[in-house]
């Protein structure tokens, strides 16, 4: 998994004290503008997080490029609506030697492993046989329907790809762009930060954590699961380990 902040709203903090203080400022905002600097700017996001006045922060957003995760991991994330996405096309590229994640348990159980990288292999060949015989077969079709040769081979890769694509595994490996709003990422955070999340979306929220508390502390002081700030959210199922969890992401805080 490659997780990198390739993008994000320059003085964040900046932004988001500016945006609070003109609801309730007489001054034009070029005067909040000229009259704002980091300090304040730190102290006074800090108060309105305290106070849950959340909405400012949505004018901050962070763009990250993710690679090396599964298709199972994009199926959760995009359950989070307040966000954008550009995924590599499964449809417009084709998966001839695809790479795919091994979950932790199924890498340390050797019989498992074995089990699961033959299965891969296998649904590799099936891909490929089956995307060579939807391209003879939708190559004649073209041709009868009149289309010439170049335009054939151009439109016979993508309309057998779409349909070959349906043998691949969740595990097969993807990438993407992400965009979120602060306020999204705070939500994010405490849902798949938590030691309950399944294990590669949970490695995959603290580590954009840990790059977006670097760039913007004020806002994300607070952030990760609630048992950092709180009670644990997910009740008669917690997992027990407030404190290891606190630790964490103490060391994450520190860029280690």
């Amino acid at each position: 998994m490659k997780v990198k902040l390739i993008n994000y709203t320059t003085k964040p903090e900046d932004l988001v004290s500016i945006a609070a203080k003109l609801c309730y400022s007489e001054n034009k905002i070029e005067t909040i503008i000229e009259k704002t600097n980091k300090e304040e700017s730190e102290k006074f996001v800090n108060k309105l997080l305290e106070y849950g006045h959340e909405s400012p922060i949505e004018h901050v957003s962070f763009t990250f490029a993710i690679e090396g995760v599964s298709r199972s991991l994009l199926a959760q994330i995009t359950r989070h609506r307040i966000a954008s996405f550009s995924v590599k096309s499964q449809r417009y590229v084709k998966e001839t030697n695809f790479s795919f994640i091994i979950p932790p348990k199924i890498e340390k159980n050797k019989k498992a492993k074995e089990i699961y990288i033959n299965f891969m292999k296998e649904s590799q060949n099936c891909y490929l046989k089956i995307l060579k015989l939807l391209n003879e077969q939708n190559k004649k079709e073209l041709i009868e329907k009149g289309f010439e040769e170049e335009i054939v081979e151009k439109k016979v890769e993508k309309i057998s790809a779409e349909d070959a694509r349906f043998v691949l595994t969740n595990a097969c490996a993807t990438q993407f762009i992400l965009t979120m709003n602060a306020r999204s990422l705070l939500n994010f955070f405490r849902l798949r930060c938590c030691n309950r999340a399944q294990w590669e979306i949970n490695k995959l929220a603290c580590s954009m954590f840990k790059l977006v508390y670097a760039v913007a502390p004020a806002i994300f002081k607070n952030g990760g699961p609630s048992c950092l700030s709180g009670k644990c959210s997910e009740g008669k199922m917690t997992c027990g380990e407030a404190e290891m969890v606190k630790k964490k992401f103490e060391k994450l805080k520190e860029n280690k």
